[in-house]
């Protein structure tokens, strides 16, 4: 047998350096995988906050009988985690209202999410209190070639 082969393989310095190498990237992989965690966790919050943010304002718009103020509410059963806060004030456009709604964390009372809009409902008319007589009121425009 040749020395070169009785000599062969890893000395303690070149293991102890995989080892290292080794060890730094299942630390970098370990935190990569934690950060993921992480953000995918807030992007869930983000989400959730976004489409009861959205609801408030569908509501409203459905709903109908717009008024100016503030309103709050918790969110039930699996968001209890929420909270909403609503207000509409009005522009200076009449009919036209400026709604903003907050959703927070209920436990810590960050803000997670905020929806603005403009959301336009018709002033009341004193003079024309029924739905018939909108209607004839609009067929009468047409006819003249009003708007």
């Amino acid at each position: 047998m040749s020395a070169r082969h009785a000599n062969a393989g890893f000395s303690l310095v070149e293991v102890v350096c995989a080892i290292l190498i080794l060890g730094f990237a299942l630390v970098a992989l370990t935190e990569g995988i934690t950060t993921a965690l992480k953000s995918s966790k807030e992007s869930e919050l983000q989400t959730t906050a976004a489409l009861i943010a959205a609801g408030q304002i569908e509501t409203l718009r459905a709903e109908g009988g717009l008024t100016d103020g503030e309103t709050d509410g918790e969110g039930l059963g699996d968001l209890s985690l929420y909270r909403w806060k609503q207000s509409s004030t009005p522009t200076s456009v009449d009919g036209l209202h400026e709604v903003a709604v907050v959703v927070e964390n209920s436990k810590s009372g960050q803000a997670i999410y905020e929806l603005r809009t403009l959301l336009f409902e018709l002033p009341e008319d004193t003079a024309l209190t029924s739905p018939s007589d909108r209607r004839a009121t609009s067929r009468t425009n047409r006819r003249e070639g009003r708007r």
